[in-house]
């Protein structure tokens, strides 16, 4: 397909969840809704299209030790681009990713600077590992070094409690989170339990990565506060194994671990229908492999989430949170195609017939 090549994209194209369309046209890269004056070099391809899959929270560039060379960090966006993957907000990466910007060919990164743990609490190579009186100045850096969000480490395990504890005072998260607001950066945490969460929430954080120890008392506080989730379930599913272990030298951590497990679709259907926002991510990086998305959307469905509400939060809902564009006039032509319809078999996600990126077909 040439630069100035058209590209017919028709049979139904799900520009939102109520807005379907029986055809849509790439002109320069980007979607036009009418039929282009007289169009030349048109390749047509056929289907069901939605907007290009969302990962909201991937972590390209990142393995299981901490950073990875370019060739690693370029296969795991190329996997993830495969599977339909098309903007990822990479949530925490010790590597330097803004090479692919550069890069027509890979997924789009929103980019979250630098995990950011305290000293000896979370794995090792992979954050930036301070104390609390350090906490503003890096969040300010990364905030800097991002592109709209900062990651926190939440929680970890506490070795000398033997269990899951908050990493930071209260006051510290308070002045961290409004320091980025202040230059203009969303905050997101990693976190297990349930003791983190209040004085995170409370203190104004955007979003909570896992939410496993979401419980009900504390549902209404994120509903009133707008603070969305990304549950990760595919990562979820890993809790026994980590559980059995730790079990001989943390035996509370494990039994921790296996009940955020347990209810782990419970926790899920309890803040879908409280009204939390809800977004797909798959945790992939580090020792979680990358094209998962299907298998988290899945997993959401299965959790008790309407299909359509699950497709919607890795397309339409989670573009528009993200502050990135679907499918409408003059987006840039980022979509994917399918042989069935989605909304009504969300499997279909993980057999993409076709991938268009830019405009340009490259799966």
């Amino acid at each position: 397909m040439s630069d100035h090549a058209v590209l017919h994209v028709k049979g139904r194209v799900l520009v939102g969840p109520d807005d379907v369309r029986d055809e849509v046209w790439v002109v320069d890269g980007r979607i036009s809704h009418d039929r282009p004056v007289a169009a030349r070099d048109v390749r047509t391809v056929s289907g069901w299209a939605l907007p290009g899959l969302v990962d909201a929270h991937c972590h390209v560039g990142l393995g299981s030790h901490g950073p990875v060379d370019v060739d690693v960090a370029e296969k795991q966006a190329l996997t993830d681009r495969e599977a339909g993957t098309l903007l990822i907000r990479d949530a925490g990466s010790p590597s330097d990713t803004r090479w692919t910007d550069d890069r027509p060919d890979l997924p789009k990164i929103i980019r979250a600077g630098r995990h950011i743990a305290r000293t000896r609490r979370y794995i090792r190579g992979y954050a930036w590992e301070i104390e609390p009186e350090d906490l503003v100045a890096y969040v300010a850096q990364e905030a800097r070094r991002g592109d709209g969000w900062v990651k926190l480490v939440g929680d970890w395990i506490d070795r000398e409690a033997g269990d899951l504890a908050p990493s930071w005072p209260r006051d510290a998260v308070e002045a961290a989170i409004t320091e980025a607001h202040r230059l203009g950066a969303r905050v997101t945490a990693h976190c297990f339990a349930e003791n983190s969460l209040r004085d995170l929430v409370e203190a104004g954080i955007d979003c909570i990565e896992h939410a496993t120890g979401l419980t009900q008392d504390l549902i209404p506080l994120f509903v009133s506060r707008g603070v969305a989730i990304v549950p990760t379930l595919v990562n979820i599913a890993t809790f026994p194994k980590l559980a059995e272990g730790g079990e001989s030298r943390f035996p509370r951590w494990s039994a921790h671990m296996r009940r955020l497990h347990e209810r782990r679709y419970d926790t899920v259907r309890d803040a879908y229908d409280a009204g939390i926002p809800v977004f797909v991510g798959t945790d992939a990086g580090g020792t979680l492999p990358h094209g998962l998305v299907a298998a988290e959307v899945a997993e959401l469905v299965k959790a008790g989430i309407p299909p359509v509400e699950a497709l919607a939060a890795t397309t339409w809902t989670a573009r528009k949170w993200l502050g990135r564009p679907g499918l409408e006039e003059g987006a840039p032509a980022d979509l994917v195609v399918y042989e069935r319809d989605p909304r009504t078999d969300v499997g279909v996600l993980g057999d993409p017939s076709r991938v268009v990126l830019n405009g340009r077909v490259v799966g």
